[in-house]
């Protein structure tokens, strides 16, 4: 269970006018994290996806793993995460949708929850699909002016479809 503390937004103080703005850009910031990823995979732009991480960042898909019959390991460092999303075995075509976003910021740290809508459709044959919504948890810090993610935890609450979608099966 995450619970969001007060800021300077919501805790109904007076703050000046530099740290509200601090504080929706980091909101802003950190969201366009998970944005990047999602929009980096769907457009097959490593250069985006990469941004969107820490050099060391972990995603443990797992869980949807485990739901969909599969196991992957917890994927450990951005080569390791890119290997796994951009293997030119699996052929996909996707959309990712985030919605539902959560924010709780303490000093260079954050963590974001956020529901995740995923379409998988194998390229050039649409006539299948694997469609996942999915609850993320995702742990971020401070990179200068930006935020990226070093925990990225999924786990699905419903899908439709073929699970083989998903490995190029």
């Amino acid at each position: 269970m995450f619970v969001t503390r007060p800021t300077a937004l919501t805790a109904g103080t007076t703050a000046d006018t530099a740290t509200i703005i601090r504080e929706l850009r980091d909101r802003a910031e950190i969201v366009d994290a998970l944005l990047r990823f999602g929009l980096g995979f769907d457009l097959k732009d490593r250069d985006l996806f990469r941004s969107a991480f820490t050099p060391d960042a972990e995603f443990d898909f797992r869980p949807v793993a485990a739901e969909l019959g599969l196991e992957v390991p917890v994927m450990v460092g951005i080569e390791a995460i890119e290997a796994v999303h951009f293997n030119p075995d699996v052929r996909l075509d996707t959309t990712h949708t985030v919605d539902n976003t959560r924010i709780e910021i303490t000093d260079d740290r954050a963590r974001l929850t956020a529901l995740v809508e995923a379409q998988h459709l194998p390229t050039g044959d649409h006539t299948r699909h694997l469609l996942l919504k999915n609850r993320y948890a995702v742990d971020l810090v401070r990179t200068g002016d930006a935020w990226a993610m070093r925990h990225l935890y999924v786990e699905n609450i419903w899908r439709t479809g073929d699970p083989k979608v998903l490995i190029g099966a």
